[in-house]
């Protein structure tokens, strides 16, 4: 048997190759499809990073089955109504014919099959159990995760593909925060004792970039001031990535995204300069604003206007034109886009190569997601860059881009063991929501965002971070904006270790009084890692923590104490010697008072 179906495509099929069609099957899918020939298994599950081609392999797959006659029909399940049209789409151009729109009732002899959502088959599950049964059938089971979603949509899936021939499942994201079973999805016992997802076929992220299937990631963090007033009318100010407790950390956050501070606005400016820069190697490249809800997607949209002088595409879900707008965006080389949910996931826009994490979503399936609709490569040396705001969770998932990770069963049994990707169930339903650290019930607080900015962070790229603060407009901010659209990954490491020295080089030559941040001075600036730092300020909170049930005060009160009698900036700021010298002295006033 020949594992390659491309012997009966359509004369289409190499025509358009930007999403579900390739003339020629990568090795990755090549390898999927031998071993699923060799084994024919009833179920697989085929883990694929985002971009690297799963409905080619799938469409491939189905071809080759209904060729061989081992099925007769095709089911694909989508997460949304956009994507099974999308999945039709592709697959008429390989010459397999997939009804988007099909309800109920017998389905016309001109389909090989129907596209169908999660929700559909969650309200009709009988219906397309009967049609399994009538007839051998491919379940294409997109983004499988998505069966875990809620009890009823697994159940459905269950009850409705529990008789077909071959079902085939498909991830960008394996790995969920919840413990919800996954249908059709085998688990096995680690030797910690934890059951976790096992795959067919796995090509990760890391594996894809260095076949250059997929774009490298720069991701360009910002912090900034922020002001807001709290439901009891007190006014509070803090720097986004400086040390906070989660209420005050989202409330930071949303306060960094409000339209009507300074923050969104300096973090759109720089991210249309990064646009500017990227379509020079990129003519056609695009750029997507995530947004948390409508309204912020109108107010940015309004922004993107005023500082481009061009309209963006706005998409609301709720639209009934909302896929119209993304399929002529995807065609068109306008230059942005701004979008509630919808292009999360699966939605493809091959063009987009610059993104601003302008939500506050938090779980690392809908960031890994969302970054996913950037990593798409057309061609070698294509680059992306996702703009963020400096809150701790964002960056760790920035800075974990290659980890492999499955969809654990069971939580981790240590107490204490730190794992975003391992949240409960509860963590998961609140990850939007707030807690009042006054009564510890987890509560959206109503507040006010009153003021903020906008400093550039830093970049992280690789595991690894460059660069240190400078103010938006500064020559420091756009050396990092100007770095070139196409570039092999090497090259984007060894320019930016190249831009860092220069900053630092650059900043050494100023006196104190001129320094771009007059708190961190150049020779206060070495550079630590960022993971490091992320453990000294996690030991100095730790031993304020232990100070406040010793002495009675504040958190916030013990911290200003500290900076007072230290000196430096706020811990986001500070470097690793002066975060020590801290840690030193809270464990000095900790051990008089005993």
């Amino acid at each position: 048997m020949t594992t390659t179906a491309s012997h009966h495509l359509s004369p289409a099929f190499p025509g358009r190759a930007p999403w579900g069609t390739a003339g020629k099957l990568r090795a990755w899918q090549q390898g999927a499809m031998d071993r699923y020939v060799q084994e024919q298994p009833r179920d697989f599950l085929a883990v694929a990073t985002p971009g690297a081609g799963k409905t080619t392999f799938a469409l491939t797959l189905a071809s080759w089955l209904l060729h061989h006659h081992v099925v007769q029909q095709v089911t694909v399940v989508a997460p949304t109504e956009h994507l099974k049209k999308q999945w039709a789409a592709a697959a008429a151009r390989i010459g397999i014919k997939l009804d988007p729109e099909y309800s109920a009732g017998p389905l016309s002899k001109e389909y090989h099959g129907v596209a169908v959502t999660y929700a559909g088959v969650g309200v009709r599950p009988m219906l397309h159990r009967n049609r399994c049964e009538q007839r051998k059938t491919l379940v294409i089971l997109d983004e499988i995760h998505h069966a875990g979603d809620s009890k009823s949509w697994g159940e459905a899936c269950l009850e409705a593909f529990e008789p077909a021939t071959r079902r085939l499942a498909l991830t960008g994201t394996p790995f969920r925060s919840d413990t919800n079973p996954i249908p059709f999805v085998t688990y096995a016992e680690g030797s910690d004792g934890i059951r976790r997802s096992s795959a067919d076929y796995t090509y990760g992220y890391g594996n894809a970039l260095g076949d250059g299937v997929v774009r490298p990631v720069i991701f360009l963090s910002y912090s900034g001031n922020m002001r807001w007033r709290t439901k009891a009318g007190d006014e509070v100010e803090a720097r986004l990535g400086e040390p906070m407790t989660k209420d005050a950390i989202s409330q930071a956050w949303r306060t960094a995204l409000d339209p009507r501070g300074d923050w969104m606005p300096n973090v759109l400016r720089a991210a249309d300069q990064r646009l500017t820069e990227v379509r020079k190697g990129i003519p056609d490249a695009g750029a997507l604003v995530i947004a948390s809800d409508q309204d912020s997607a109108r107010a940015y949209a309004k922004l993107i206007r005023e500082i481009t002088g061009t309209k963006a595409t706005v998409v609301l879900s709720d639209e009934a034109a909302a896929s119209k707008r993304i399929e002529e965006f995807s065609e068109n080389d306008d230059r942005w886009m701004v979008a509630v949910r919808m292009v999360s996931e699966g939605v493809d826009v091959p063009r987009l190569a610059v993104g601003v994490y302008a939500t506050t979503i938090s779980t690392p399936l809908f960031f890994a997601q969302a970054v996913g609709r950037f990593v798409r490569s057309r061609r070698r040396g294509e680059t992306a860059s996702v703009f963020l705001p400096t809150i701790p969770n964002l960056l760790g998932f920035a800075s974990e881009m290659e980890v492999e990770r499955d969809h654990a069963l069971d939580k981790p049994r240590k107490e204490g063991e730190e794992d975003p990707y391992a949240e409960s169930e509860k963590e998961l339903a609140e990850a939007e929501k707030q807690q009042d650290e006054d009564t510890g019930e987890q509560d959206m607080l109503p507040f006010e965002a009153l003021e903020s900015d906008a400093v550039f962070d830093r970049v992280l790229y690789d595991g690894a971070e460059f660069g240190m603060q400078a103010h938006p407009g500064s020559e420091e901010e756009q050396d990092y904006l100007g770095i070139p659209g196409l570039l092999e990954p090497d090259q984007v490491q060894l320019l930016l270790q190249k831009r860092q020295a220069r900053q630092i080089a650059h900043s050494r030559k100023k006196p104190d009084s001129e320094a771009d941040l007059l708190e961190l001075p150049a020779e206060r600036r070495p550079v630590v890692s960022h993971k490091e730092l992320l453990e000294l300020r996690k030991q100095l909170n730790t031993m304020v923590g232990a100070y406040v049930h010793q002495s009675g005060k504040p958190h916030g009160v013990i911290h200003t104490e500290l900076r007072r009698v230290c000196g430096g900036p706020p811990s986001a700021e500070a470097t690793a010697g002066q975060i020590r010298e801290r840690i030193k002295k809270v464990q000095e006033w900790a051990t008089r008072m005993r």
